[in-house]
C-alpha cells in the first residue's frame, strides 16, 4: 500500500510539473503553438517520468532497509552514534564558510554546494570511524558487549543459549570433542576469573596439578584457533564475591547461559539457584553402555582391589570394574563376566569374575562396546 502511495505520489508530480511546465517558458516561444494540446503531451510524459523515478526511488529504499535489518545491532547503533557526531561537526565546520566576505552573488553557490560537500564528508567519515572504535566504544557503556556481539554475529545457532565454561570442564578437555561432533551449540564463554585460576594451577609446584593447568590452557588455545567466532573472554569479576564457584553462577545467570561443568557439587548448588547447568560426567554417564549380569568382556586387570583375591580394571570410558579372584591375574587381560552393577553419584562400578572358559590374553583389550567382544545377547 505505502508502496503504490509514493509511486501515486511521484506520478502526480510528475503530472503537474508537465502540465504547469510550459508556463516556465517565454511566451514567445510557445506562440501560435497548441498550449492544451502540448500541456497533455507534457503531462503525459510528467506521468511516465514520475513512475520511473518513483519505482527507482521505491526499489532504493526497500534495498536501503533490507541492509539496514540486515546489520547486527551493535553495527547500527555505532554507525547511527558516528552518523550524527559527523553531520554535527559538519554543522560546526561550516561557520567559517559563512563568515567569510564574498559577494552575494558568489555567496549563493557556494554555501549550498559548501554545505552538500561538508555534510557528505563528514558523515562518511563518521560511518567509517564508527565501524573502526564502535566495539571499544560500546564496549565502555556496555561490560557485557563482547558476549553480546558474538551472540548477534552468530547467526545459525543464534537460538543455542552461551555456555559458561569452568575450570573443571575446560581441564577435562572432554568440551572440545563434544564442539567438534557439533553436540555443543552456542558461544563458549570463558570468564577471566577462570583463566586466572587455571593460570594458579599451571604455576603449582606439584607437578601433577601443574600438568593439570597446563592441560587446561593448552585446551582453550585450540578452542580459540578452531572456533574463533564463537569463542569470548568474559571480562566481569564480581568483587563482592569470594569463591570462583559463586562468581560462575552469578556470571551464568546475569548472561541467561548455561554452566558447563564436571563438579558434581557446583552442579548441584547451581541448579538450586535456578541455573542451568550441564555435566559433562552426567553425559559420558548416560552415552556408556549397560551391562547385566551375564554380559561377558576383556579388560585388563591392573591392580589389586581392597578386598583379598579382588583385582580391578578400568573400561575405556574410566568406569572401574572390580573382578573377584582377579588379584593373580594382575597385569593380565581376562574374559570375565558381569555378576553385577551400581550407581553411586561418582559413577558406575561393576563387578565381575573370571571367565573359568577363558585363557590369559595377550593382545589388549578389544573395545568393550563392540559386539564382537560384549559377549551381549
Amino acid at each position: 500500500m505505502l508502496d503504490a502511495l509514493l509511486i501515486a505520489i511521484f506520478m502526480l508530480a510528475g503530472a503537474g510539473l508537465g502540465f504547469y511546465g510550459l508556463d516556465l517558458l517565454p511566451p514567445a516561444a510557445i506562440q501560435g503553438a497548441n498550449v492544451e494540446g502540448a500541456r497533455v503531451v507534457t503531462s503525459g510524459f510528467g506521468v511516465l517520468a514520475g513512475l520511473a523515478l518513483g519505482s527507482l526511488v521505491r526499489w532504493s529504499y526497500r534495498r536501503f532497509e533490507a541492509n539496514v535489518r540486515s546489520l547486527p545491532p551493535d553495527v547500527l547503533i555505532s554507525r547511527s552514534v558516528g552518523l550524527v557526531i559527523g553531520l554535527v561537526i559538519a554543522n560546526l565546520a561550516m561557520a567559517p564558510v559563512y563568515l567569510l566576505p564574498l559577494p552575494p552573488q558568489l555567496n549563493r553557490f557556494l554555501e549550498p554546494l559548501a554545505s552538500v560537500f561538508f555534510s557528505l564528508a563528514f558523515a562518511y567519515l563518521g560511518v567509517s570511524l564508527a565501524d573502526t572504535h564502535g566495539p571499544s566504544l560500546l564496549r565502555l557503556f556496555n561490560p557485557n558487549y563482547a558476549l553480546q556481539a558474538a551472540l548477534w554475529a552468530e547467526g545459525n545457532v543464534v537460538a543455542a543459549t552461551a555456555k559458561v565454561l569452568d575450570t573443571s570442564s575446560i581441564i577435562d578437555g572432554r568440551v572440545a570433542q563434544l564442539i567438534e561432533t557439533g553436540f555443543l551449540e552456542g558461544t563458549l564463554v570463558v570468564p577471566r576469573f577462570v583463566l586466572t585460576e587455571l593460570q594458579t594451577i599451571a604455576d603449582k609446584a606439584d607437578a601433577q596439578k601443574r600438568e593439570r593447568g597446563r592441560k587446561g590452557l593448552d585446551t582453550l588455545q585450540s578452542l580459540r584457533e578452531a572456533y574463533p567466532d564463537r569463542f569470548v573472554i568474559h571480562e566481569a569479576n564480581y568483587p563482592d564475591l569470594t569463591t570462583v564457584d559463586e562468581k560462575l553462577v552469578r556470571l551464568t545467570q546475569t548472561v541467561g547461559g548455561t554452566l558447563l561443568t564436571t563438579d558434581y557439587n557446583l552442579k548441584k548448588v547451581a541448579a538450586l539457584q535456578g541455573v542451568k547447568v550441564l555435566n559433562v560426567n552426567e553425559l559420558a554417564e548416560a552415552l556408556r553402555p549397560l551391562y547385566v549380569a551375564g554380559d561377558s568382556f576383556d579388560i585388563k586387570i591392573t591392580r589389586e582391589g581392597k578386598e583379598p583375591g579382588q583385582g580391578v580394571g578400568y573400561l575405556e570410558d574410566g568406569t572401574m570394574v572390580v573382578v573377584e579372584e582377579g588379584q593373580r591375574s594382575v597385569g593380565k587381560t581376562r574374559s570375565v563376566v558381569v555378576t553385577s552393577a551400581i550407581q553411586t553419584s561418582a559413577g558406575r562400578m561393576i563387578f565381575a569374575r573370571l571367565n573359568k572358559d577363558s585363557a590369559p590374553l595377550t593382545r589388549p583389550a578389544s573395545d568393550p562396546a563392540s559386539p564382537a567382544s560384549s559377549g551381549k545377547t
